[in-house]
């Protein structure tokens, strides 16, 4: 199947977005002193740098606090650790040799609550000093927080306030323009919960809920008050009581690297040269040259490495937990802050509330992804979005290449704290059932993959309900995205594809105890569609027991899957038992799948 409309690949909004995007970080990461990779083993902190052909790096320093102070050479409070050189190693693509760096604080040096915090500096062969990274200082927190137990076993559940759903039974504003208000409300949510909570949802994440000139929010005007169109204050916090009621949590979609031109503090800091918000952006040239998204002028960064910009920024976050009660956040284009805030973001989120959840949205590398661990929960799999993408909807990655990918990629993230909700499409990409040219049978195939392997799942609104759209959001070289985000159908809902999902949530819950234990993949034959993989009971060996089946048909013709799993098994969706045979066959239909247990 080729993309829909264009042939061309699946859009992904990012800094990595193009080859080009992907060679020039890969290149540009190695100039000089590298950004610090910092991984915790065993207690003790280990802190790699490398360092590129161009600059002739003699020593290395790591320079380092416990107490929370800043970390700058020459400092009362700080200690030094000197790095470990490694061999050279060989890199083609820059035509010259890398040198790698590694330091190990010990945990003798380490509390067990606090904040690490460290700058890397090395000295030339002339004598000159370079700093890591441009001098930035990096923090780890030392407080250990395990991931909540409600968001292991949660379904989050991402809705557009203005396009999901009016208050009262109103009808959606009807106008031709996708950019503009529709009439969501936050009382338009709370009204639905009940629907939520019969689909099975146990997180709800809205988008940005903050006073903006836009639909979508991400300019924001004040991070401490409620967009009028919205609702009130009041209306949020009866959505969070009534919403914990039901079991269900609360995430704001929180927006830390830039806020809207026409936010007082920065419209004070472009016309009044001593405002005491100049600092919390960073002009070129005063008054129209400045850091902004992506180059968009009326989207300017915040400078949160000024610490008044990031008390701003802290305190709105811990209001509303501490005042509303929500569970946590997620937090967009978190790849901006630096580490070093997001550190002390969650220390601040986590004195609040132990059990909150902040998820980033990290459109980077694995590598990059891990370094979060321990500055927030975890951050939202992309990763996992193209690959099932490219299987499942546009048929350019093989079940074998899809299967490989699945087992590298959680070996890699294996024994990290910290966790990749999965999703099939979202805000800012065609949606999946547009994707798969209306194919309901590629949604469901990809959405049992999707709740059948242990990391969160996420639905992005109107999935369920069968919601698509009516052009591709790549017109005349732009991304329209607001083709994505229509108005929820609440009386067009596809009730077949929602009885669907009902029932794969549900079944999700039944196995949870095996998605917490090994998988083993059984069948990967990608020239016949058949895909197979169990699990073994939580706690069980390899060569155990399987405890549960998924078995998928990713192919247009009938497949007949035998497998020789000894034992009694219950089919989840038919409940159709299969009696003690050494063989269980199964018919699958075209572009197919379903789960089997052990009873």
């Amino acid at each position: 199947m080729t993309d829909n409309a264009t042939g061309i690949g699946d859009f992904i909004f990012g800094t990595l977005a193009t080859n080009a995007d992907r060679m020039e970080s890969v290149i540009g990461g190695w100039r000089g002193l590298s950004a610090p990779a910092f991984e915790m083993r065993d207690g003790t902190a280990q802190i790699a740098v490398t360092v590129g052909p161009e600059t002739p790096i003699d020593d290395v320093t790591l320079y380092f606090t416990t107490d929370g102070s800043d970390p700058t050479s020459g400092a009362a409070t700080i200690s030094e650790r000197a790095f470990k050189e490694y061999p050279p190693v060989w890199d083609t693509l820059l035509w010259g040799y890398l040198r790698r760096f590694e330091a190990t604080i010990p945990a003798s040096m380490l509390p067990t609550q606090g904040m690490l915090r460290y700058r890397v500096a090395g000295v030339t062969l002339s004598g000159e000093i370079v700093h890591s990274a441009g001098g930035q200082r990096f923090s780890h927190s030392l407080s250990s927080y395990p991931i909540p137990e409600w968001v292991k076993n949660g379904v989050i559940y991402h809705v557009f306030v203005d396009r999901f759903s009016t208050d009262g039974g109103k009808p959606f504003a009807d106008h031709s323009n996708l950019a503009g208000f529709y009439g969501g409300t936050i009382r338009g949510v709370t009204e639905r919960l009940d629907y939520l909570s019969e689909l099975g949802a146990s997180i709800l994440w809205l988008s940005p809920i903050f006073p903006s000139p836009s639909h979508h929010g991400y300019d924001v005007l004040n991070y401490m008050d409620v967009e009028p169109r919205l609702g009130t204050k009041a209306d949020l916090k009866a959505l969070v009581e009534a919403a914990h009621a039901r079991g269900i949590r609360i995430l704001l979609d929180f927006v830390p690297s830039h806020l809207s031109n026409e936010h007082p503090f920065f419209k004070s800091a472009q016309t009044d040269p001593n405002s005491p918000y100049r600092d919390y952006f960073t002009f070129t040239h005063w008054p129209d040259e400045y850091t902004a998204f992506f180059g968009v002028k009326s989207l300017p960064s915040i400078n949160s490495e000024n610490s008044d910009a990031r008390a701003y920024l802290i305190d709105s976050a811990v209001y509303w937990m501490r005042d509303f009660g929500v569970d946590g956040f997620r937090l967009d284009y978190a790849y901006a802050p630096s580490h070093d805030f997001w550190a002390d973001f969650y220390a601040a989120i986590k004195a609040v509330n132990p059990e909150a959840f902040t998820v980033g949205e990290i459109v980077e590398t694995p590598e990059l992804l891990r370094s979060y661990e321990g500055r927030m929960t975890g951050a939202l799999d992309f990763h996992f979005l193209q690959a099932i993408r490219k299987t499942f909807v546009y048929d350019t990655m093989s079940i074998e290449q899809f299967d490989d990918w699945l087992h590298r990629h959680t070996a890699y993230f294996n024994g990290h704290d910290f966790v990749l909700p999965t999703f099939l499409d979202n805000h800012d990409m065609n949606r999946i059932l547009w994707a798969a040219q209306g194919d309901k049978r590629r949604l469901k195939l990809a959405a049992l993959l999707q709740f059948t392997l242990p990391a969160t799942p996420t639905i992005y609104y109107g999935t369920e309900i069968g919601l698509s759209q009516q052009r591709d959001i790549r017109q005349n070289g732009l991304g329209i995205l607001e083709e994505s985000r229509l108005p929820m159908t609440w009386d067009a809902i596809d009730a077949d594809l929602l009885a669907y999902y009902k029932r794969l949530i549900a079944i999700r819950h039944e196995i949870a105890a095996a998605l917490a234990g090994s998988r083993q993949t059984l069948i990967v034959d990608g020239q016949n569609g058949r895909y197979v993989y169990g699990y073994y009971a939580e706690g069980g060996q390899a060569d155990g027991e399987l405890a549960v089946l998924v078995l998928l048909n990713h192919s247009a013709q009938e497949n007949i899957i035998t497998l020789n799993v000894p034992g009694n098994w219950q089919d989840v969706f038919t409940d159709e038992t299969h009696a003690d045979n050494q063989t269980v066959s199964i018919p699958l239909a075209p572009f197919s799948g379903t789960v089997l247990k052990r009873c």
